[in-house]
């Protein structure tokens, strides 16, 4: 099972709804897919989506980086040989972690169908289903609240609300039109994507406690290079704090957890390089007590699958954040994850079960 060829190919496919937070507006998932041959023609797919404002990569650069890099690196290279393969892929260059997750999951593919396991059951196979939220873009109160409704209309009981655009008022505004519309049914889950300072964070939330809108949790409420804000944030305030952007590596989460500075960790793939660090970093999250969440960039089905099967594989992740593919206009992935409303289930096919992609 040698690896005998890398390749890359672009896709842009169209959102439904433009998709506006703290950072960005999205209309397009853009994305580079990857596939990984072996010298038995068995073949791997990952996923890498350029997110210019958190991880710094571009399509130019991931195809680069995947191309002129990573593979020469890795080519000839035996699949039994897995701890090699990852250490060449974490050393090929700095940073550039989206490039790295895509082949990454590439591999992990292609490991588990060579043992002939789905990949979420490679991995430990925890659970088989999940239950992810659906999130509702920053926009004015009577469209979130309009979202939010026709969301749980369509069997969504947890929302991800984006806030942080404009005053402290205006987002409480917005989660008090969504409380008004929706009910208290629904668990609703706040992502501040970094658009508050320390602050305005806590003022915010123990407004928002007061009220009681009873928010699960709020993800990155902070600028991301502020450990010290994110703290202050947690100590002062009894909602959960949740560290998002502020967690890339294992080194940034032991930061994290060391100065107990956030309750939860969202892992993504793209942030970490894929698998191989996600798995450390949700050990080091579980050692000190502290659960997990698994989410993404606005990514298609690849990408998701591959994250799907990770969470599913290990206990200390209890939150799921999966729905960007159930924002595109259309799939050109055959297989992977199956969705039913906000249950996700695996199909009994190896590897990430992916059977073939559409090229466009």
């Amino acid at each position: 099972m040698i690896i005998q060829s890398i390749e890359t190919w672009d896709v842009a496919v169209p959102l439904t709804k433009p998709f506006k937070t703290a950072l960005r507006t999205v209309t397009t998932a853009y994305s580079i897919f990857v596939k990984v041959t072996t010298s038995e023609g068995q073949i791997g797919y990952g996923e890498a989506p350029p997110t210019h404002v958190i991880t710094g990569e571009s399509m130019d650069s991931i195809r680069y980086a995947v191309n002129e890099i990573i593979a020469p690196q890795l080519i000839g290279i035996n699949l039994l040989e897995s701890e090699i393969i990852f250490q060449k892929l974490n050393n090929s260059l700095v940073r550039n972690t989206s490039a790295k997750a895509a082949v990454d999951m590439a591999i992990h593919d292609l490991l588990s169908r060579m043992s002939g396991l789905p990949l979420y059951q490679f991995l430990g196979g925890y659970r088989s289903t999940l239950e992810t939220d659906f999130t509702v873009s920053v926009n004015e109160p009577t469209e979130m609240a309009d979202d939010a409704e026709r969301y749980v209309k369509d069997g969504f009981d947890i929302l991800k609300v984006k806030v942080g655009i404009g005053e402290i008022k205006d987002d409480i505004d917005r989660i008090l039109a969504i409380r008004e519309r929706v009910g208290n049914g629904p668990k609703l889950r706040l992502d501040a994507n970094q658009g508050w300072n320390a602050k305005e964070a806590v003022r915010a939330i123990q407004k928002m406690e007061d009220a009681g809108l009873a928010i699960e949790f709020v993800e990155q409420p902070v600028p991301a290079h502020d450990i010290e804000g994110l703290k202050y944030v947690t100590d002062r305030t009894d909602t959960p704090i949740m560290a998002d952007e502020s967690v890339f590596s294992v080194n940034d989460a032991k930061r994290v957890l060391e100065m107990r500075a956030a309750d939860l960790i969202n892992i993504k793939l793209m942030k970490s390089g894929g698998i191989y660090n996600a798995k450390k970093i949700n050990t080091l999250a579980e050692a000190n007590g502290v659960a997990c969440m698994v989410g993404s960039m606005i990514e298609t089905k690849i990408g998701i699958t591959a994250a799907a099967h990770f969470a599913a594989s290990h206990p200390n992740i209890q939150y799921f954040d999966f729905d960007a593919p159930l924002m595109l206009a259309k799939d050109l992935v055959l297989g992977g994850v199956i969705y039913e409303a906000s249950r996700m289930r695996f199909s009994n096919e190896n590897g990430l079960g992916i059977s073939r992609i559409k090229k466009e």
